[in-house]
């Protein structure tokens, strides 16, 4: 099952970028004997400044066809790691091809495109910022797959 990072904004160099980087290969290198992977970033810009519609429709674009769509979220499903990990190999066992994690802009994500989400995810009731969100799910594709993979990385 192939994974995609939609997500609003452009990642500048810096130690984001890093982690996100080594997260993405660390994902990528275990996931492949469990049928996860690859991990792809695909990121979209706004640049006429239509709010949160404009990235909406951009973030579809972004979308590969059929994929699951999980909206992260801070009124989505807080869920422990070991869980995650769950939900993702349950979502590559009923045989999706795809699965979109979309992360919204300044603003968060449209109401209508949050609507048409197959899962919401949050890390919690804080508002984290959104370039720190992609580490955050990174490492938690990579902790998903180590569990999967039962790796001594993840322990409880």
């Amino acid at each position: 099952m192939r994974v995609h990072i939609c997500a609003v904004g452009r990642l500048r160099g810096g130690p984001e970028s890093a982690l996100i980087s080594d997260y993405t290969t660390r994902f990528d290198r275990t996931g492949r004997a469990l049928g996860l992977g690859p991990l792809s970033v695909i990121e979209v810009e706004d640049r006429k400044g239509g709010g949160m519609a404009a990235e909406a429709a951009l973030l579809r674009k972004a979308v590969p066809k059929g994929a699951l769509i999980c909206c992260l979220d801070e009124r989505g499903k807080v869920e422990p790691s070991p869980a995650f990990a769950q939900r993702l190999a349950g979502w590559r066992d009923a045989g999706r091809g795809d699965v979109a994690f979309v992360i919204g802009g300044a603003d968060g994500i449209d109401p209508a495109l949050r609507a048409e989400a197959d899962h919401k995810l949050s890390f919690g009731a804080m508002v984290w910022p959104h370039m720190l969100v992609r580490v955050m799910l990174t490492e938690q594709l990579y902790r998903a797959a180590s569990i999967l993979a039962g790796s001594p990385y993840h322990r409880n």
